[in-house]
């Protein structure tokens, strides 16, 4: 590590941020090109208000991650990214409350959700520190 990766001066690594960004990036184009699907989810997972929050959200998600990727308000891009996935992950993967059959699908994407909540968590204290 050089004497400047242990600054806070400088973003963090743009292959990170990128890698990190482009993934959530298209799961919110994902969302946001299959509405309806994620929609008629949302609603069978009992989302009120599905019909706006599922935009909503996917809009969150895809401005937060282009900002962290950028690295352009990244505070900002980051609590938007975090926001997201504390909202969503225990509503849309609760793998306490499904069947024995969706049980493993759901843990899995709990517990993805769950490591890329910490990876946004890290990009928001970062921010705070430049």
């Amino acid at each position: 590590m050089s004497d400047s990766d242990s600054t806070h001066e400088s973003p963090p690594s743009l292959l990170g941020r990128l890698l990190f960004a482009s993934g959530l990036a298209v799961l919110a184009l994902r969302n946001l090109t299959n509405l309806d699907g994620r929609i008629a989810y949302a609603e069978a997972k009992g989302v009120p208000l599905a019909d706006r929050l599922v935009p909503a959200s996917s809009g969150l998600l895809l401005g937060g991650s282009l900002g962290i990727g950028f690295w352009k308000l990244p505070k900002l891009s980051a609590a938007s990214v975090t926001t997201f996935f504390v909202g969503v992950t225990p509503v849309m993967h609760d793998f306490w409350a499904v069947g024995e059959d969706s049980r493993d699908e759901e843990l899995t994407s709990f517990l993805q959700n769950l490591v890329l909540l910490g990876a946004a968590i890290a990009f928001f204290k970062r921010a705070g520190q430049n």
